[in-house]
């Protein structure tokens, strides 16, 4: 692939669609040219990139025609639509919904933790010599790919047994619509009407509630739980990980967060497990005991590292009768990161970088 590939933004009005372009903009991504999709109802409209206006166009047969690689981020009725005619015609398909994140044969991608995946769709690439070879690559459920940036350098440094997680889930998760009934809530009640509930299932100013996705009746799961439980499984390739969801929706604008606890297979000190988590790629701790300080969804907003402090053994084993300076194997963490930019559009934009052919 040429080192300035040509570039599509599917989706482009969207709240994810708009990082896209920003975070683009921010690392230099070097492109030749850069087109801006989205619906019909969207076209004609203008987007900033790079100092000027960018007209969006209709998504539609053939509006991918000559694009080296499309970032879409436009659910997943038009990724399944309009992606695998894409990646037939050379293009390659940066996918951030669902829709292929479980197939066979489509990488499913967080850089930092299994770059590895992507193998054979750049050595395809490079065979090709530059002509067309295209594919579909998933970007990950945001939620999973938040904490497998926090856990996957403890995870090739010690080994892990068992995963209890309980996300904080941002509205930015939900998109536009979702920000903007948060938004529009808290103006009621501050107020002093109530909250009524039209995109989300309950009242959402000043209050929480569980992730506004369906449940299974069977295992009591939440789709947004079994996306992380699959997903971590299929991306770390280990279908024997145990790993124990709860997902909830918080009153927060942008940023998730998560408490996690962690069982490793091989014991650590609290000052090893910090050394590993300093040194890890897209990870910056936040843990200042003395002043209170941990990572908070403002801090993480904007930002392109997940956030990791409240690093501490598990008590149940800290009261032992052991030192807290021996080693432990169960720990647990308070991590936070942007859904928008590495829970979303920084994830599809570094996925677009590793595929740049020198």
């Amino acid at each position: 692939m040429s080192t300035k590939p040509s570039i599509a933004v599917v989706g482009a009005t969207g709240a994810v669609g708009r990082e896209m372009l920003t975070v683009l903009e921010q690392r230099e991504f070097p492109c030749s040219s850069l087109r801006v999709l989205a619906s019909p109802k969207s076209a004609g409209s203008t987007l900033e990139f790079g100092g000027r206006r960018v007209t969006v166009e209709p998504m539609e047969a053939g509006a991918l025609e000559g694009v080296d690689i499309a970032l879409f981020s436009a659910g997943s009725g038009v990724s399944k639509q309009f992606a695998p005619p894409a990646a037939r015609s050379g293009t390659v398909v940066i996918d951030n919904s669902s829709a292929f994140r479980m197939d066979d044969g489509v990488p499913l991608v967080v850089p930092e933790v299994n770059p590895e995946a992507m193998a054979g769709l750049i050595a395809a690439r490079r065979a090709s010599r530059g002509k067309p070879a295209g594919g579909i690559i998933a970007n990950p459920n945001c939620s999973a790919i938040i904490m497998l940036v926090a856990l996957t350098p403890l995870r090739r440094a010690f080994g892990i047994e068992r995963i209890i997680v309980s996300t904080y889930q941002a509205a930015s998760g939900a998109g536009a619509r979702g920000m903007a009934e948060l938004e529009s809530q808290t103006r009621a009640v501050m107020a002093g009407g109530p909250a009524v509930p039209e995109f989300f299932h309950e009242p959402y100013a000043f209050n929480l509630f569980s992730h506004n996705t369906p449940i299974d009746p069977e295992s009591g799961l939440n789709v947004e739980e079994r996306k992380m439980i699959d997903e971590t499984r299929r991306i770390w390739n280990d279908a024997a990980v145990r790993l124990s969801p709860t997902c909830i929706r918080v009153p927060v604008l942008r940023a998730h967060s998560e408490s996690i606890h962690v069982r490793l297979r091989h014991p650590a000190t609290t000052a090893r497990l910090r050394e590993v988590l300093a040194a890890a790629p897209g990870v910056k701790i936040v843990d200042e005991r003395a002043t209170n300080r941990f990572p908070t969804p403002l801090k993480a907003s904007g930002g392109d590292d997940v956030l990791v402090g409240r690093i501490r053994p598990s008590a149940g084993e800290a009261e032992s009768d052991r030192d807290l300076g021996d080693p432990y194997t169960e720990f647990d963490l308070f991590v936070c990161g942007d859904q928008l930019r590495k829970g979303a559009a920084l994830n599809a934009v570094q996925i677009a970088e590793m595929l740049i052919i020198p």
